[in-house]
């Protein structure tokens, strides 16, 4: 199968919403990418920068309520520079090389605010040797996808101690692995919001009881008045933005700001993959509005024809509301996250 056969492919199963969750869609991009560079006929590096962009950029419109699509591009753009930068330092020190690489970009305070195209780094050549790092290193951020789970839930015991209540919300992998992992060396009791409409927390609690977690499922509403019983508030998500924000499931923001009222530590189990460079501008631009049936059922005809009914899927948290974020790479405040950002992705690839 060509390369663009797979691409459309795989937009179209974004399209149709086929991938569930984060860690499926991230896996499915990083495969794409690996056949895109590793087919791609091209002659400088410049090239397949623009073709893995291209190629982002149909899938993130494909799907643009799931931020890790574009993660991934930029984490594969952001190994395609890194490796040229090496190459080209290697071939420097072996003296084959007696210029420095062709990079426009200077760290003059009058090119910074001049013409940002000035700025772009031109990329020479593109050889076999380089494509197979090239390919290497994604192979080493699917490995590191494989193993998120494990090296979360590792860090439980540090964060979970005997006898705590903990809260949380909804149905997330990673938190449930989390608690599954801590229970093996703790007893504690988790207080489980049933997330309405959806009832994610139900599964959830199921779960968790199922691994002899003493588990209790709570209306959402019943959230602030049980919140002064709780020790601690552990939180799944389905992004992290720049400032820290989070894109949660619909009743997360309540919980995080009853925490904060009851000054109850929030702690967020996420994989790196959902660390997003973007900066929520505008609040709204996060929320899906879903089928509002399940709030107001169309049997409810002359009710619906008088009101707007309105069934958002996700939540923005502010950074203000989160303690510290649990990632494969260790706990994090929110205010490191700028730190993590510079470590995976280019500033050139910020905006696909």
């Amino acid at each position: 199968m060509s390369s663009k056969n797979v691409v459309d492919d795989l937009v179209a199963k974004l399209k149709r919403r086929q991938l569930v969750g984060s860690s499926a869609v991230a896996q499915e991009t990083l495969k794409l990418m690996i056949v895109v560079i590793s087919k791609a006929p091209l002659s400088t590096v410049n090239q397949l920068i623009d073709l893995v962009k291209s190629v982002g950029q149909k899938l993130v419109a494909a799907n643009p309520t799931e931020p890790a699509v574009g993660n991934i591009v930029r984490r594969v753009l952001h190994v395609i520079r890194e490796e040229y930068r090496d190459a080209e330092n290697n071939t420097n020190k072996q003296g084959e090389l007696t210029a420095p690489p062709s990079l426009t970009t200077s760290s003059s305070m009058y090119n910074l605010l001049g013409d940002p195209t000035s700025q772009q780094a031109v990329y020479g050549r593109y050889s076999h040797a380089l494509r197979n790092n090239i390919i290497q290193e994604v192979k080493d951020i699917r490995i590191e996808l494989e193993t998120i789970y494990d090296n979360i839930k590792n860090q439980a015991s540090l964060h979970i101690h005997s006898n705590e209540i903990i809260m949380t919300i909804g149905k997330s992998k990673t938190v449930e692995e989390f608690l599954k992992m801590a229970a093996s060396k703790r007893k504690f009791q988790v207080l489980v919001a049933e997330t309405a409409p959806s009832y994610q927390g139900q599964e959830m609690a199921l779960e968790l009881s199922k691994a002899g977690i003493e588990t209790t499922v709570i209306p959402d509403s019943a959230v602030f008045a049980v919140m002064s019983r709780v020790n601690k508030v552990i939180l799944g998500t389905h992004a992290v933005l720049a400032n820290g924000g989070l894109v949660a499931i619909t009743g997360t923001h309540m919980m995080a700001a009853a925490a904060k009222h009851h000054s109850t530590p929030v702690v967020v189990c996420t994989g790196l993959y959902k660390l997003s460079p973007l900066y929520p501008y505008d609040d709204d631009s996060f929320t899906v509005n879903i089928n509002p049936d399940a709030v107001l059922g169309f049997e409810e005809g002359d009710l619906i024809e008088k009101v707007t009914v309105a069934n958002p899927y996700y939540d923005y948290v502010s950074p203000d509301f989160v303690n510290l974020f649990i990632t494969n790479q260790g706990g994090h405040p929110p205010s490191y996250l700028y730190r993590l950002i510079v470590e995976n992705y280019h500033p050139d690839d910020h905006s696909l």
